[in-house]
């Protein structure tokens, strides 16, 4: 299903944000729950080479923990972002619940050795996280950049898949031209789709 919302005019990412944060705010627990079951049993049949980039979702982004655990079942090796100064993001292996430990920002990290800003280059899949993408593949992210910086060591041929809620694959998004698109969205219900790039 993809979303249009009607608003006269056109937005701008700041606006965007605004509306997606506060829905997530507003989604019920329950209806929480249900989409990240929904995306733990998708994401694990996703066709995925030894090393997968992931995160670990908070802050009522879509997904759970149980993600990870659904890709490391099929046999993957993930990658978690650690925290650091403004920047590329570092990564280390995610072994299991117990391994993560609390970060700045409110975010969970392995605490394992970090690996450093190139390790994203091992992986054939880079989980994304997103406030939004578009049919294009245009991705929204908080504004920070971390991962605008970060997905430029990341292998071409990697598989780029923004994970959102199903009501946030929209049409069209602004673009600015730093912007890396996405080739694939998954969502709860819609599962993985591949994304035009026009």
């Amino acid at each position: 299903m993809v979303i249009t919302v009607n608003m006269p005019g056109e937005r701008d990412k700041h606006a965007w944000r605004s509306e997606i944060l506060a829905q997530r705010a507003a989604l019920p627990d329950i209806d929480r729950a249900e989409e990240a079951s929904a995306l733990a049993a998708t994401v694990g049949q996703i066709d995925t080479s030894e090393w997968v980039c992931a995160y670990v979702p908070v802050r009522g982004e879509p997904g759970s923990p149980a993600m990870l655990e659904a890709l490391r079942a099929a046999g993957a090796r993930v990658l978690l972002p650690v925290t650091g100064p403004p920047g590329p993001l570092d990564w280390a292996e995610y072994t299991g619940a117990g391994s993560l430990r609390p970060a700045r920002y409110g975010l969970l990290e392995p605490s394992g050795p970090a690996l450093g800003v190139t390790a994203v280059g091992r992986a054939g899949v880079i989980l994304v996280p997103a406030l939004a993408v578009d049919l294009r593949g245009v991705r929204l992210g908080r504004g920070a950049g971390y991962y605008d910086r970060t997905l430029a060591a990341a292998d071409p041929a990697a598989r780029l898949v923004a994970v959102v809620r199903d009501d946030e694959l929209v049409k069209r998004l602004p673009e600015e031209p730093h912007d890396l698109r996405m080739g694939w969205a998954l969502t709860p219900r819609g599962g993985l789709r591949r994304l035009s790039g026009q």
